[in-house]
């Protein structure tokens, strides 16, 4: 699959924003084509009001198509339909961002803009853009200076990565071994330039492209780059698994509803965990390590708040639940797991158990069903839109985005308390 696309996809009534009049001859003659092959050429003439005379002539191009034809006629074609007649500069064309002549209307250009950059994967996209294809201007934007660093691997370096390094430590010497190995046979000795960048980026080897990233993780913890060089030289060298594809992945809730439609009926445990992952937005991996270690009755305390709790707390009147994982440090973060009563009662009946990511993934892309990966982005977009941004994240453990004071944990959790019914409420409206 590609990337998740930010927006769930209904095509409803999207010809209306068509601005007909930028659609050229050839493409109103396609259009008129793909209507008369759908309906048949009596029934075409029928709906779009004409004779048969008149749309031979159109067809065959010795007429323009007329304005109200065309609009009558895109009723009755898919957006994507559309779109793959019109292409890429049509359709711009058709939405009045490109006029005549090839005039780019700048004000709703940014206007676009401005919209884009309130998404946060088309927020990233732009960036990655920005960065790959004006990377040049973006460094003297930004004042960016490379000169004077030389890349040495030292005892420092191997410290930082086995102690310093917020997530991920490399704690096993076979790794440390290896990640010397490279660094020393392609980096040693050199000065950090574009040059090396560019090196580094397009390499064989994309292990090489992880230990520079950590290198240059070290430089800034050390105070040797500036913030501004260390966020563009991790922005422009991608990890190892990085792939940029900035086509959206259009995911519907219909979608959504046949996956868990099919999994309820022909695999309960998988239906389980994608009902977690949708009811928290938590990570797939988080999920299967709850149900692994599932302990409900264990009493935690919560490093640095002192509460005391146990780890599962479940509110009856709001018929939700919330199970604490308290992971942190070099583990991706995750406080707290929230779930419906209702799947609770279904946890339950699995839980402990272990179960293996690889198969799910596997069971889902053989009968066409979303990954498991996307649930959380998937919730994410859903829970945006029934409560505060500040409190989903909290909710979803997106500490990356969010500092979180002692004193303020409590309030957000007594937020998050409040509020998760809402978004429990709005999955119901979704029939979800």
């Amino acid at each position: 699959m590609a990337e998740f696309n930010s927006e769930f996809v209904s095509d409803g009534d999207w010809f209306v924003s068509v601005n007909v009049d930028a659609v050229d001859d050839e493409a109103r003659r396609s259009i008129l084509e793909v209507v008369k092959n759908k309906l048949g050429f009596t029934k075409a003439c029928e709906v779009l009001g004409i004779v048969k005379s008149s749309l031979h002539r159109y067809l065959s191009g010795e007429r323009r198509v007329p304005n109200e034809v065309v609009k009558n006629a895109l009723k009755f074609l898919t957006k994507s339909e559309f779109e793959s007649i019109v292409g890429d500069w049509g359709r711009l064309k058709a939405l009045g961002v490109v006029k005549e002549g090839g005039l780019i209307d700048y004000g709703l250009a940014l206007k676009i803009l401005a919209l884009a950059s309130k998404d946060e994967y088309l927020k990233n996209a732009m960036l990655k853009f920005i960065v790959q294809e004006f990377r040049d201007d973006l460094r003297k934007m930004l004042g960016i200076s490379l000169a004077g660093v030389k890349l040495e691997w030292s005892e420092d370096f191997e410290h930082f990565l086995m102690e310093r390094k917020k997530r991920r430590k490399v704690k096993d010497f076979e790794t440390l071994k290896y990640y010397k190995s490279i660094f020393t046979k392609y980096l040693q000795g050199k000065e950090l330039s574009e040059q090396v960048i560019d090196y580094v980026v397009n390499h064989k080897n994309k292990w090489l492209r992880n230990v520079f990233r950590h290198y240059i993780q070290y430089l800034y913890y050390k105070r040797r780059i500036s913030p501004e060089t260390f966020g563009w030289v991790m922005e422009v060298v991608p990890s190892r698994s990085y792939k940029l594809d900035v086509r959206p992945y259009q995911i519907s809730l219909e979608e959504v509803k046949k996956t868990l439609k099919f999994l309820k009926i022909n695999h309960q445990t998988y239906y389980v965990v994608y009902r977690v992952m949708l009811e928290s937005g938590a990570r797939f991996e988080h999920v299967l390590k709850m149900i692994k270690e599932w302990d409900p009755d264990e009493v935690i305390e919560i490093p640095n708040v002192g509460i005391e709790s146990s780890r599962l707390v479940c509110f009856e009147d709001s018929d939700f639940c919330r199970y604490y994982m308290g992971l942190k440090g070099s583990e991706k973060p995750c406080e707290w797991i929230y779930f419906s009563i209702e799947t609770l009662d279904m946890l339950e009946e699995i839980a402990p158990t272990h179960i293996n990511r690889s198969p799910i993934t596997k069971y889902a892309k053989r009968h066409e069903l979303i990954l498991p990966k996307y649930m959380r982005k998937i919730a994410w977009r859903l829970m945006i839109k029934t409560i505060p941004r500040e409190v989903a994240r909290f909710i979803q453990s997106r500490f990356g985005e969010l500092r979180i004071s002692e004193a303020r944990y409590e309030d957000l959790l007594s937020e998050a308390d409040e509020s998760y019914l809402k978004y429990l409420e709005h999955l119901k409206q979704l029939t979800l």
